[in-house]
């Protein structure tokens, strides 16, 4: 799947193509070298005609972590506490996708959810609270990645 987002984006437009592309996985609580080993080994053979540098980023355990960090957006959100869950380390939350869901409650959890979520956060607080999220920043702006 990353091979073909990045050939078509590539190849989409020629005349204003990216200076680089970033790869941002999620980990689900495993060994970053062990997800990202593989993809960094296999990924430039199968894109050998992009010229864009590939950058690599990773949220800890569930994207959704990120959302803690800013708690009290995220709280504003849902118009509800966050239960009891260190906001200050947002990385080491168990399982923070099925937490969100249960505080969403019969609302159900999707991509739109998720987008609406995003944009009522604050990304420099996500960035002091949260070492992926501040990685990834990192890696798009230019950054070493990972």
């Amino acid at each position: 799947m990353i091979e073909k987002l990045i050939k078509a984006a590539w190849y989409a437009c020629p005349d204003a193509r990216a200076d680089k592309f970033v790869v941002v996985v999620d980990l689900d609580g495993s060994d970053p070298d062990e997800v990202l080993g593989p993809i960094r080994e296999q990924l430039p053979g199968l894109v050998p005609d992009v010229e864009a540098e590939v950058l690599y980023a990773f949220a800890q355990q569930h994207l959704e972590a990120w959302f803690f960090a800013d708690a009290e957006n995220l709280r504003g959100y849902l118009g509800r506490a966050l239960g009891n869950v260190d906001t200050s380390k947002p990385d080491e939350i168990e399982n923070p996708k099925l937490h969100l869901r249960n505080l969403l409650g019969s609302q159900v959890y999707t991509a739109r959810v998720s987008g609406e979520i995003a944009g009522t956060l604050d990304a420099q607080t996500i960035v002091q609270r949260s070492p992926s999220f501040s990685n990834f920043v990192e890696a798009v702006t230019n950054g070493p990645g990972y």
